[in-house]
């Protein structure tokens, strides 16, 4: 299964009994990110900022107060349940005056952040690897070529007098077709490399 992150911060407000829930949600690259970005959009005068997190295999949840496992848990659960990784998830409460109960809790906070999810843009989290590409002069129509054809990102393209060495981005599930196209246009004498 592919995993996505978010395109970009989002949120969506719900409201249950009187009480009122704002669940935000954003991408996030390390747990240190994670915990700055739950901060900075945490309420200092709502009732609960429950969240939860993944990176990985990295991940937490909070309750913020509510009972355990009501609340950070399920926001988890629809962190995982809709397929994304590298993502932060809050969701705030301002109590309303009517007592939820454990079942309405955790369908209040995991409905709030699963349907906040639900309608993001999502963007897919492609693995990248870096290669060096080893060419003469005779070969760089073949590699400039397979650059455009990949869409390799070229991190970096040096001249020495036997010809040139590139330094390429492309997505990791990518490498072993461009190693095969150059290999084929060149007749073998164009190398690929694991990057530096």
């Amino acid at each position: 299964m592919s995993l996505d992150t978010l395109a970009g911060a989002v949120e969506h407000a719900l409201e249950v009994k009187h009480s009122r829930f704002i669940a935000r949600a954003a991408p996030v690259d390390s747990a240190e990110a994670a915990q700055a970005w739950i901060r900075t959009v945490s309420v200092a005068d709502a009732t609960h900022n429950c969240w939860a997190w993944r990176v990985g295999d990295d991940y937490r949840s909070s309750d913020d107060g509510e009972p355990a496992g009501t609340a950070g848990r399920p926001i988890l659960a629809a962190i995982d349940g809709q397929g994304y990784d590298r993502i932060a998830v809050v969701v705030t409460r301002w109590y309303g005056g009517i007592k939820l109960g454990a079942g309405g809790l955790v369908r209040a906070y995991g409905g709030a952040a699963a349907e906040c999810l639900r309608v993001a843009p999502r963007e897919p989290l492609v693995e990248y690897a870096d290669v060096v590409v080893r060419a003469g002069f005779e070969d760089l129509g073949c590699v400039h070529q397979a650059i455009e054809t990949f869409g390799a990102d070229k991190q970096e393209e040096t001249y020495a007098a036997d010809g040139v060495r590139f330094m390429l981005r492309l997505p990791a599930s990518e490498v072993q077709a461009l190693r095969r196209l150059l290999r084929d246009a060149s007749r073998d004498r164009v190398q690929v490399e694991p990057g530096d």
